[in-house]
């Protein structure tokens, strides 16, 4: 059998290569927007928790419509364009921020600018993808975005050593690979044409009664799990902020995220490709023992081996769920809505995210960060209580 890999049409890996400039960009600021919040700008755990949790809220909710817009168009990539473009311009803003409002401001440009992207991006990888390779797809996919998203940090510290703590300068510096995804996606991928509509045929609304019908419930299942899952998992600016209690100078705090991201990256594509061979079900449930280990650990001590472990075990929980579950939607989603299908995901999981990450900051100001990771391990012991009773979707027979 000819590997996976080596079957994939050259557009995922482009897109793949795309998500990684952009997630160097966003994960320069990132990982140190927690510390610059918190030491230069004075703000609480609960701001820093309702700032991510609504910003990452806000990109889930503009999936909806920027996926059903491009399934109502017929077109994936222009939606995408803009989107990859505003997360590159609304880049300065956060060199410019001098408080809250503009931090907050900036935050969530950005993520409107994800929000834009994303499902019609998640979309044109399943439209691209052969059927049977699907998880490896979006494990890669997964896999080279996360490269990015542990190179960013990296970069991060070294610039922060070399200009001395210079957060504005970093922020600056960001914005060059955010500008450098925008021109390799809108050079380098070519979109497949679309099948065309019949004569005189009116578009159908992505977002319509009908439409929503035709998911079935085995999409409703997964977006039921997607929705448990985030619920269990608050924003990983509370990874940052334990690195942070550890004593840890400020400078090299981001390099929890560099671990984390290194995790993910390794385990994303070989998760992947497992999730063509194996039950979907029980791989999930090795992701939330994961996800519960993590917050067991770190609520046990902020020493940094602790954390760092803990890190580790939180980094190999993403890279087992998260393309599984975009694989997942793909498969039970029709052909025609599919970026609908991704936008109503990620609306759902979106509001799930905001919850735990309030909750999250509200435990943490109120009884400390012990109490915020204990809350995560029984949050998962309620999603394993909802997937133990609801069947989820089989892995699809490998490609011979």
């Amino acid at each position: 059998m000819t590997p996976a890999s080596a079957r994939l049409p050259r557009a995922i890996w482009m897109l793949g290569l795309v998500s990684l400039l952009m997630d160097v960009s966003s994960e320069m600021i990132h990982s140190l927007l927690p510390l610059y919040m918190a030491t230069t700008l004075g703000a609480s755990a609960l701001t820093i928790g309702l700032v991510e949790g609504l910003a990452e809220a806000t990109a889930l909710v503009v999936k909806v419509f920027s996926g059903a817009l491009s399934d109502w168009l017929g077109r994936r990539k222009p939606l995408a364009v803009l989107g990859y473009g505003l997360g590159a311009l609304s880049k300065p803003l956060f060199a410019l921020a001098g408080g809250m409002g503009l931090v907050l401001t900036a935050r969530l440009l950005d993520r409107v600018g994800k929000g834009l992207r994303g499902a019609p991006r998640d979309a044109l990888v399943a439209d691209i993808a052969p059927p049977a390779l699907r998880g490896a797809a979006f494990g890669l996919r997964q896999s080279l975005d996360t490269v990015g998203a542990f190179a960013g940090p990296l970069l991060a510290v070294g610039l922060m050593l070399l200009w001395a703590g210079d957060f504005r300068a970093i922020f600056w510096v960001a914005v060059l690979p955010g500008l450098a995804s925008v021109a390799v996606l809108a050079w380098g991928v070519q979109e497949p044409e679309q099948a065309p509509r019949a004569a005189g045929a009116a578009r159908a609304n992505p977002l319509s009664r009908q439409a929503l019908s035709q998911m079935g419930p085995a999409f409703w299942r997964v977006v039921g799990l997607g929705a448990c899952f985030t619920l269990a998992r608050f924003s990983e600016a509370f990874l940052v902020l334990r690195a942070q209690q550890s004593g840890l100078a400020l400078a090299w705090v981001p390099l929890v995220m560099v671990a984390m991201n290194a995790v993910y990256a390794a385990s994303a594509y070989p998760f992947g490709k497992l999730a063509d061979r194996l039950p979907h079900r029980r791989l999930l449930a090795w992701g939330l023992a994961l996800l519960a280990a993590a917050d067991a650990v770190l609520a046990t001590s902020s020493h940094l081996g602790v954390v760092l472990a803990g890190v580790l075990l939180w980094g190999l929980h993403m890279g087992l769920t998260q393309g599984l579950l975009a694989a997942m939607v793909a498969d039970v989603a029709p052909a025609a809505w599919r970026g609908t299908a991704f936008g109503i995901f990620n609306l759902v999981s979106g509001g799930a995210l905001l919850v735990a990450s309030v909750l999250a900051g509200w435990l943490w100001d109120g009884w400390g960060a012990r109490y915020t990771f204990v809350a995560g391990v029984l949050l998962c012991g309620l999603t394993a209580c909802w997937l133990r009773w609801l069947p989820a979707p089989q892995a699809r027979q490998p490609a011979h």
